[in-house]
């Protein structure tokens, strides 16, 4: 082997894909969906949809995953994170974020407790799980401003589910549609950046308006 798996960069979906398979799909949706601070710097819709290519297409450019596994370690990495995250918050979140200094995480969580008041706990944290930064913070978040306990979770689960499937499945339908689409993963990857974005760039316009 060439890899060493200590020297993998962290932030990079296909490196971590390439060193650790479904097992860096587990850890990074764990990390990205609940933990504060450390899930702000690792890919997590960027990692899916690739990972959900490699399913169908790895073989030439990267590594061939299994689909099923790939799918479950999505699936409970971000429902077995945002909950995590939400008893953080229940039980000392408030101070942590009082103390950090990050912009972008003041930033995130003054947009996810905007969320919780304008659509209600239900819809705001399904659609909170499709926004980068926000998808961090809001588990916390809602723990930290004492949101039910029953109620996050049985929305977070709902919401971590459709957000990890439909990417994961996403990308499994593409790997297998577009002959030799994992040579062009950065493409990819470039792409739901730009899609991710787009909630964050649209929010801001709408609010000058």
């Amino acid at each position: 082997m060439t890899w060493l798996p200590l020297a993998v960069d962290p932030t990079s979906g296909s490196a971590l894909l390439a060193g650790f398979g479904a097992l860096a799909v587990l850890v990074v949706t764990f990390a990205e969906s609940g933990l504060l601070v450390v899930g702000f710097f690792l890919p997590g819709d960027t990692l899916l949809l690739p990972a959900g290519v490699l399913c169908a297409a790895g073989n030439g450019s990267g590594p061939h995953l299994s689909l099923w596994q790939v799918m479950l370690c999505a699936a409970v990495g971000a429902v077995v994170g945002a909950q995590v995250g939400f008893l953080i918050g229940r039980h000392g979140g408030r101070p942590a974020l009082a103390r950090t200094r990050s912009k972008r995480l003041r930033s995130a969580a003054a947009r996810g407790e905007e969320l919780l008041r304008r659509y209600g706990y239900r819809k705001a944290i399904v659609l909170g799980r499709f926004v980068p930064l926000v998808r961090t913070v809001l588990s916390p978040l809602a723990g930290i401003l004492e949101v039910p306990t029953r109620t996050f979770t049985v929305w977070q689960i709902v919401a971590g589910l459709l957000w990890s499937q439909s990417l994961v499945l996403a990308g499994y339908w593409l790997g297998a549609a577009v002959p030799g689409i994992d040579h062009y993963l950065w493409l990819l990857v470039g792409a739901v950046v730009v899609l991710s974005i787009l909630p964050l760039l649209i929010h801001p316009r709408r609010d000058s308006r």
